[in-house]
């Protein structure tokens, strides 16, 4: 029996499906960002892409700590 995914990546799925968009590729667009604080990338993604808070939060918290070996 797995456990359930829990944390950040547990938006994930509903990530992908409400946006249409891999968790890699928002990854990598966070990743290739000038924006380098949270709530810089936060914000961003909200403005630019639309994104609710929630699951902005969680894709720039998941990327920045697997980024930083966490």
């Amino acid at each position: 029996m797995t456990d359930a995914v829990k944390g950040p990546a547990s938006y994930f799925p509903s990530i992908e499906k409400k946006y249409g968009r891999p968790i890699g590729e928002w990854q990598e667009l966070i990743r290739t960002s000038p924006l380098t604080q949270h709530m810089e990338l936060v914000n961003w993604l909200k403005s630019e892409h639309g994104l609710g808070h929630g699951h902005a939060n969680a894709l720039v918290a998941h990327t920045l700590a697997e980024d930083s070996g966490k």
